[in-house]
């Protein structure tokens, strides 16, 4: 049976290991959403990752509502993240651009504009802007002509990835952002061909799935998913059918893995007693499977020997532990993560974080 430790093949990308480094939003791009010399730091340090996903990666200043948040619609922002890939690449390891469009999570006072959804339906909550929380606005639902320009501009974000220097793109289709507003029915009530069905509400991810994997190659092209109960408002009343509409939908384009982030009783950062959807999309979906969401050593391994996972990603665990792999290995405790430090523009919980050589 395969171990954390064991390499693996995604598509193109070859993995020393099974643990990835799960996608984190840790806001020290500047206020132009170019990334900064201590994200090369940052990225570098857990470069002992199988895989590194980035953070978010706005894909176009309308998708882009996270204040000091990195993007990759400029030339500035490619450059900046030169810096980041070249300190990965030459501590070893390989790092996949996440793909972003904050879709109806946007707030006007980041983007300059409306924000945008598959409908009018304003979400729960508070957005983040630059003068703290504020309630979320009501988005303008985009128009049909509109959705080829969404899927050419997550094709157009995946060139400038691989321009940049990364090694492949994940599409971030999780967490109440854009394409999981459309393809969940809690906020997706369009009644046209994006709309209504789950093979409906799969159209606008197999589209975008499909323009990004012609753009950088389906070897290079990864998925995220989250579709057991609801994520920051966005929720669906029958996630198996939507989950087997998912599985259905991209079999055929040979993606190099999907990622799951599965929400489980009790969660520590969101929870959920929907049951996983991994086992259904296993018997529909062929390619790699990753899943994530409170794992510790343990439970990762079960996955892994049962079947159900090829890879385990970890996502807060990364960010107090630089070199979590070495601590998986060798049962070393974890440093804890400071939550209150998650999104500041400094190094104090970011780059800081002590290796167990140096804590020793």
């Amino acid at each position: 049976m395969p171990t954390l430790f064991d390499p693996i093949q995604y598509g193109a990308l070859s993995a020393p290991n099974r643990v990835v480094m799960a996608p984190l939003t840790r806001a020290r791009a500047t206020r132009a959403h170019v990334p900064t010399p201590i994200m090369a730091d940052y990225y570098r340090q857990r470069a002992g990752a199988g895989l590194i996903i980035s953070e978010g990666v706005g894909v176009s200043q309308q998708g882009m509502g996270w204040p000091h948040a990195a993007g990759l619609w400029n030339e500035e922002q490619v450059e900046g993240w030169r810096g980041v890939t070249d300190a990965v690449h030459q501590a070893g390891g390989r790092i996949l651009a996440q793909l972003w469009h904050m879709g109806r999570l946007v707030h006007s006072s980041v983007t300059g504009e409306q924000p945008v959804g598959p409908s009018a339906l304003t979400a729960p909550g508070h957005a983040h802007s630059y003068d703290g929380n504020k309630p979320y606005e009501q988005p303008r639902a985009l128009g049909l002509d509109e959705l080829p320009g969404i899927a050419a501009t997550f094709a157009q974000a995946a060139r400038n990835a691989i321009a940049a220097g990364f090694d492949g793109v994940q599409i971030h289709g999780a967490n109440g952002y854009l394409i999981d507003e459309f393809l969940r029915d809690g906020a997706n009530h369009r009644t046209d061909a994006y709309g209504g069905s789950p093979e409906n509400r799969v159209r606008l991810l197999r589209e975008v799935t499909q323009a990004v994997a012609g753009a950088v190659g389906a070897g290079r092209t990864a998925l995220r998913l989250s579709l057991n109960g609801a994520s920051q408002g966005t929720d669906d009343s029958d996630p198996a059918s939507l989950s087997l509409a998912v599985a259905q939908a991209l079999e055929p384009i040979g993606i190099a893995f999907l990622e799951l982030r599965e929400l489980k009783p009790g969660g520590t950062r969101g929870a959920s007693d929907v049951p996983r959807q991994s086992p259904l999309i296993r018997q529909h979906f062929s390619g790699k499977l990753v899943l994530n969401s409170d794992y510790d050593a343990q439970s990762a391994q079960a996955d892994l020997a049962s079947g159900l996972a090829d890879g385990i990603s970890f996502g807060r665990p990364f960010i107090g532990n630089p070199d979590l792999v070495d601590r998986l290995r060798t049962g070393a405790p974890l440093n804890p993560a400071r939550a209150d430090l998650f999104y500041t523009q400094g190094a104090e919980g970011y780059t800081d974080y002590p290796a167990v050589q140096a804590a020793a």
